[in-house]
């Protein structure tokens, strides 16, 4: 490992956290010194139009890359749900760590359930995968836009601009925040996406001393698992503007994959469902099963909502 590492960060307070963790594992496991690199990157700049029409999620990561290019950092810590299905050429994922919980959790100053609010209640969210699956549990709720930070988000919900918000679970537990979920969605209810409460390292594909070790940081359950649900994305061209949902958990030694896909045109369309499930023992045997559910996906009509999903009047 370098004589000093460096890990690239967006400034945010939960990305920060990400990467204290990381530092402290390297210094645990390794004994290194390690420094942070803080960075503001174009996703936490532009916070008045949707990702999915600025240039996805790939906007939280490719600052952080430029870093490692030109050498300022050697590894990146990011949310695997806001890294993209293909890395550029020359980098790659080092390692993932034991997944957080990966639910979605529904917060609300007033309202302690879905269920509890009022007809055309405000929530607040700009995934198109939770706008889909909140219009499959309550038709008559007002669904609207949410960007900025998680401490942003839950201002904006304080001040009053909306009755309940969907989070991520992992994000507030790792910022103590935990006292301010009022419920989960079970998977049932909401599929979280692919990676959602999983952190990745990245570096860059030449940096062989360091990803020999930090490839001992990796979960291999979490890995196997994300492995299978970034597979699904990938073969079916997932992006920000693509309503897509899919959560791999472990039975004993099978690996069940559940997928679901909404319409980004018509978001009170049905959802297409869809599982597979395979005993899996290697990065091959988990990216197979993630092409094998996307492919029921399409079996089940998912050629219209494909083509939806890259409409130019896809969801906002």
């Amino acid at each position: 490992m370098p004589e000093t590492t460096v890990i690239a960060t967006r400034e945010s307070r939960l990305a920060l956290w990400q990467a204290e963790h990381v530092r402290d594992l390297l210094k645990a496991r390794f004994g290194a010194t390690v420094e942070l690199l803080g960075m503001t990157t174009r996703g936490d700049q532009i916070l008045d139009r949707a990702l999915s029409k600025v240039g996805g999620k790939g906007l939280f990561v490719k600052e952080l890359e430029a870093a490692l290019e030109d050498g300022r950092a050697h590894l990146a810590v990011h949310s695997l749900k806001d890294v993209p299905m293909d890395l550029p050429e020359g980098f790659m994922l080092a390692s993932v760590l034991e997944r957080e919980d990966p639910r979605d959790a529904f917060v609300s100053v007033r309202f302690d359930t879905l269920a509890a609010l009022p007809q055309g209640a405000r929530v607040g969210t700009s995934s198109l995968r939770r706008v889909v699956q909140l219009g499959a549990l309550r038709r008559d709720l007002e669904v609207q836009p949410l960007r900025g930070n998680l401490d942003t988000r839950l201002r904006k919900l304080d001040e009053g601009a909306y009755d309940a918000i969907v989070l991520a679970a992992a994000g507030l537990t790792r910022l103590g925040l935990k006292a301010r979920i009022r419920a989960y969605f079970e998977p049932g209810e909401m599929l979280p996406c692919a990676g959602q409460g999983a952190l990745g390292i990245e570096v860059r594909s030449e940096s062989h001393a360091l990803l020999q070790r930090l490839t001992t940081l990796t979960h291999r359950p979490s890995w196997f698992a994300v492995q299978a649900e970034r597979a699904v994305s990938r073969a079916l061209g997932g992006s920000c503007s693509m309503p897509l949902a899919a959560y791999a958990h472990w039975a004993g030694e099978v690996l069940m994959l559940d997928v679901a896909l909404g319409h980004a045109l018509t978001p009170l369309a049905p959802l297409l469902r869809a599982q597979a499930q395979a005993a899996v023992i290697d990065d091959a045997s988990a990216r197979a099963l993630g092409e094998r559910a996307a492919q029921a996906l399409r079996d089940a009509g998912g050629a219209e909502y494909l083509a939806a999903a890259s409409s130019p009047a896809a969801m906002p």
